[in-house]
């Protein structure tokens, strides 16, 4: 789960983190009283006007814009409130800016980068910094990964002071500036680690013309399992910013991720689920999506799988390959049939069930009267969906 940028740095300010003064605003037309009110505090006529979404590159989208005095902030807020902003992370399509984030500004001696993450090569919890602020930090990786700084973190330990001081004098900080780093650094994996994020960034993390350090953008994601444990970072959920497949999947417990390709995967397990689109991939075709009903689903969490799939029109084919343990394969075939009696089938569907009830979810498809196409195995399955959609996948 994603969360915007003034909703991260809400977060922030609850564990000690400093962060520019900033006020979102919500409907069109309030940017002005926004900007009123954060000039008359800071008595600095300069403001910064984010556009807020979820995509990074918003600055070189021309998502920000730092602007001085109210006139400037309102031709800044008819630019961006309501208009489509495209960043190299939304793709062509854009996305539509609902909110935004004034904020004052800020004079900025040197631009940092600081992260805190899960490194799952090394299964540990890794604090990352750089001295390249302000950059991508994918771009900075690929060109300088020796700018890119590691701290990995004992779990039993936890993030220790002199790990955080190691990160501040290897960024070049000295004195004041670095006395103020560390305690920041620290503070951001205790809030990594309390809110259960997948991920915290800074960037820029900036140090200012007074030794001040500051997080100038904040991006936050959230474990979808322990987002249940945060009602205030569940709240703050944006499902306008939300792919609307994925939104309706999240609905009947299904774990669902929208793909680029045309080939509709409906699986019960997770291992299965990414051995389904590697076969899928390796016969020639591509996957529309990652689909796992789960080892208990339901009849009715099956029928609203597969209306799912069917209703993307990205779809050319469907492949539903089910391995029943706990999940049972007449359950799946009486779902299918199901789904597929409400809405009709417009695509070639291919099915493969194996295990509990396998002969009773075959019998119930071949007597369904329905255009099935029926696998023995999973490479059969796969290579025939991709068959039945040559020329049509992408």
């Amino acid at each position: 789960m994603k969360i915007h940028e003034y909703q991260a740095k809400s977060l922030l300010t609850q564990f000690g983190l400093p962060v520019p003064m900033g006020i979102p605003v919500l409907a069109a037309g309030g940017a002005a009283a926004a900007a009123e009110s954060i000039i008359q505090s800071t008595q600095n006529q300069t403001v910064v006007v984010k556009a807020q979404i979820h995509a990074g590159g918003r600055g070189k989208g021309g998502g920000v814009k730092v602007v001085k005095g109210l006139a400037a902030v309102r031709e800044a807020e008819a630019s961006l409130f309501g208009h489509k902003l495209v960043t190299h992370q939304t793709g062509p399509e854009g996305r539509i800016v609902k909110r935004l984030l004034v904020e004052q500004g800020v004079a900025i001696a040197r631009e940092l980068y600081a992260s805190v993450l899960v490194d799952r090569t090394k299964s540990r919890v890794v604090v990352m910094a750089s001295a390249a602020g302000g950059m991508e930090i994918e771009e900075v990786a690929a060109k300088t990964p020796e700018a890119i700084l590691l701290e990995h973190v004992d779990p039993a330990v936890g993030f220790a002071p002199y790990q955080a001081r190691n990160l501040a004098y290897a960024l070049g900080l000295r004195g004041e500036v670095a006395k103020n780093a560390v305690p920041f650094l620290r503070k951001l994996y205790e809030a990594f680690v309390a809110l259960d994020a997948s991920l915290v960034e800074i960037n820029p993390l900036v140090v200012t013309a007074d030794n001040r350090v500051l997080a100038l953008d904040c991006k936050m994601t959230f474990d979808d399992n322990a987002v249940d444990k945060h009602p205030e970072v569940a709240a703050m959920r944006d499902l306008d910013e939300e792919e609307a497949t994925e939104t309706k999947a999240r609905a009947f417990d299904l774990n669902f991720i929208k793909l680029d390709g045309s080939i509709g995967c409906m699986v019960n397990g997770a291992g299965l689920a990414m051995a389904t689109m590697d076969i899928i991939k390796y016969f020639g075709g591509s996957p529309a999506n990652f689909l796992d009903v789960g080892g208990g689903a339901s009849k009715d969490k099956v029928t609203a799988a597969f209306k799912i799939l069917t209703a993307d029109p990205a779809v050319k084919g469907i492949f539903v390959n089910i391995f029943g343990g706990i999940m049972q394969c007449d359950v799946i075939a009486g779902g299918v049939i199901a789904a597929v009696a409400e809405i009709g089938l417009r695509v070639p569907l291919v099915v493969r069930l194996a295990g509990t009830n396998v002969e009773i979810g075959t019998k119930l498809l071949a007597e369904s009267g329905l255009p099935i196409t029926t696998a023995t195995d999973m490479a059969d399955g796969a290579r025939k969906v991709v068959e039945l959609t040559s020329g049509k996948h992408n």
